[in-house]
């Protein structure tokens, strides 16, 4: 299922094709199949990461727009979301877990199956079943995963105050949330969201998972990253500029996040290495050794 939605989505970046009806046919035989594990089902629907696309576009000999990315493999959760709406719905109703939380394998792949219905009638519904989760869920699980598809979706406002005030005791909790609003942001409001959370209060950055939970969320959300702007480039690189005096380590292992940059065009290029060129600058032998390397690569 994940060969066929790469082939999908490869082709519509390249080509501008529809997606295959057989493979949406197929995989709406296999999510509604009841013989199959649950977490299988939720793995089968899981779509190739944008990083990963790019990659592959790069490995055929192409130049890989981060754009271009995102809104086909938007576009194919769509069109899965609409076909299959129906089957979304009944997951998302019989895969809900009777009784109190429990972390065993069997309910997780349930929970996972559930989400990832809910995700889909998210794309349709702009997030009111999500909503809906997030006040019932009793564990944070649900909780996080429906605050992610209400940011997503571009709602949760409110829902991001109430996680905060349930889950501000919690650093590792916390972490999570952070990272959410970051990586389910539209990739236009992917910088803004990272500069507002690193203003925030209970944004500790000399504690390194807290700085991994917002700057790592930053390079991961793959099209707000990489925009044309470079915007996600210089923020990313004052970060790591400030970080670097206090720990080296980290800084130079989060750089290496600019490894690829021969992969995208020529303007990204060029943005990438003033990037590097500033953090090149750093104090620490850590950071040289990574951005010698890269810019001479």
């Amino acid at each position: 299922g994940r060969v066929l939605a790469k082939e999908a989505l490869i082709g519509a970046i390249t080509e501008d094709t529809a997606p295959d009806p057989a493979y949406i046919d197929a995989l709406g035989r296999l999510i509604a199949d009841d013989t199959l594990d649950p977490a299988f089902r939720a793995f089968a629907l899981a779509l190739p990461s944008e990083a990963d696309l790019a990659q592959a576009l790069f490995d055929a000999g192409r130049t890989p727009d981060p754009a271009a990315i995102h809104g086909a493999r938007e576009t194919l959760a769509r069109t899965i979301a609409e076909a299959h709406q129906t089957t979304f719905t009944t997951l998302y109703d019989t895969m809900a877990c009777p009784g109190p939380y429990r972390p065993d394998a069997k309910d997780a792949g349930r929970r996972a199956l559930r989400l990832k219905a809910l995700a889909h009638l998210s794309l349709l519904d702009q997030g009111a079943a999500a909503a809906t989760l997030f006040d019932a869920a009793d564990n944070m699980t649900e909780s996080l995963g429906a605050l992610g598809l209400l940011i997503r979706a571009g709602a949760g406002d409110a829902q991001v105050q109430a996680f905060q005030a349930r889950w501000a005791h919690d650093p590792n909790t916390m972490d999570k949330w952070f990272a959410i609003q970051i990586a389910q942001a539209a990739p236009e409001k992917a910088v803004g969201m990272a500069r507002a959370l690193t203003a925030h209060p209970g944004f500790n950055w000399k504690t390194p998972n807290r700085f991994r939970a917002v700057l790592g969320a930053l390079a991961g959300n793959f099209a707000g990253f990489h925009d044309a702007s470079g915007a996600g480039y210089d923020f990313f690189a004052d970060w790591l500029v400030k970080l670097d005096p206090v720990n080296p380590q980290t800084a130079a292992r989060m750089a290496t996040v600019f490894e690829t940059c021969k992969m995208f065009d020529g303007d990204r290029q060029s943005l990438i290495r003033d990037a590097l060129t500033r953090l090149a600058r750093s104090p620490s032998r850590d950071m040289e050794e990574i951005t010698s390397r890269i810019l001479a690569g």
